[in-house]
């Protein structure tokens, strides 16, 4: 005998807390549910079934006879009263609808009423997808139905708010997943953050001083969106004139004379604007001081060499001179 929920008596019963789910694909689903019968009757089985058209009809299968379902559907409930059912790794042919049935010593009672499944993906939208430093960007994580709460995440690490102003360090990929299941996300999106340039530095070929004819290369570098496109070299002598001395990213100097001393500043520049680096010293000497610093080491050490040998036979002579003294004076005794 089989009869829907609430038809025979108020003591037969199947109650399903959330009748509508919705889950992300990938991600896990758990359908609340409860039983009841009377008091007199013992629950002897249970089971879940998936309503399919098979020849255009309407039939209920029980999950335990759907190979999609093995390993991945696990009852949740008991003999008693809870007939929860939770469904993992779920795919789009989940969708649908999901009955309950239990048997007790007397009867069997199936559902009337059903857990109607959807199963969707997330979509991750930045908004806008483009923009300029200190603009507000928006993310927004949807799904073709109301999912509980979501968080973000950009290059694996979490974002703490979905609304932000950006800046430089902002750009990168975007995903987001559901809360407690964020190891089911959604696609990547890119955030193109645009800025002028930043961190402009200028690296020189040759540290030190520089000697009269020798030859020295100024690189500079700076991190910008879209990349630079200009660069201008200035130099101070000192005075408060500043003179522009080249332009392009390496500023080449084959061979320097006194008048290349200075303070050389980098001027880096894209369309949306322009940044300068801190000064960097030349100076240039008519003496190489480190070629005469060398040559008087090496000075120093011949020296050295020579004079040792020199050292060690006076040595030598003052202690035979005293041993021979010695003897002497001991034979005088005798």
């Amino acid at each position: 005998l089989f009869n829907a929920t609430g038809s025979v008596s108020a003591d037969w019963s199947v109650t399903f807390e959330n009748p509508n789910p919705c889950a992300v694909k990938g991600s896990s689903v758990e359908f609340r549910c409860s039983y009841n019968y009377p008091d007199r009757e013992i629950a002897r089985k249970i089971a879940w079934y998936k309503g399919q058209f098979i020849d255009g009809d309407w039939k209920r299968i029980a999950l335990s006879d759907i190979p999609s379902y093995q390993n991945r559907s696990e009852y949740l409930g008991d003999l008693q009263h809870n007939c929860s059912l939770e469904i993992q790794d779920l795919q789009d042919d989940d969708a649908g609808y999901y009955y309950f049935r239990f048997d007790t010593d007397k009867y069997g009672r199936r559902s009337k009423e059903s857990v109607y499944l959807t199963v969707t993906e997330l979509k991750a939208r930045v908004n806008p997808k483009r923009v300029r430093a200190g603009d507000t960007v928006t993310l927004e994580c949807g799904a073709s139905c109301p999912l509980s709460t979501t968080v973000w995440f950009k290059d694996g690490h979490p974002v703490s708010k979905p609304n932000f102003t950006a800046q430089a360090e902002d750009a990168g990929n975007y995903f987001c997943a559901v809360e407690g299941q964020e190891s089911v996300q959604s696609d990547p999106v890119t955030l193109d953050v645009q800025y002028s340039p930043l961190n402009v530095s200028v690296e020189v070929s040759h540290a030190g001083l520089l000697t009269v004819g020798s030859s020295v290369n100024l690189t500079c570098s700076s991190a910008a969106n879209p990349a630079a496109d200009s660069y201008t070299w200035y130099r101070s002598t000192g005075s408060s004139s500043v003179l522009q001395v080249g332009s392009g990213q390496v500023l080449c100097l084959p061979s320097v004379d006194l008048s290349h001393s200075g303070l050389y500043i980098c001027q880096s520049r894209n369309r949306l604007g322009e940044n300068n680096s801190t000064q960097v010293l030349l100076t240039v000497t008519e003496t190489d001081i480190y070629r005469l610093i060398l040559l008087v080491g090496i000075g120093v050490k011949v020296v050295f060499l020579l004079l040792l040998p020199l050292f060690i036979i006076q040595a030598w002579r003052r202690w035979r001179n005293s041993t021979a003294d010695t003897e002497s004076h001991d034979y005088e005794n005798v």
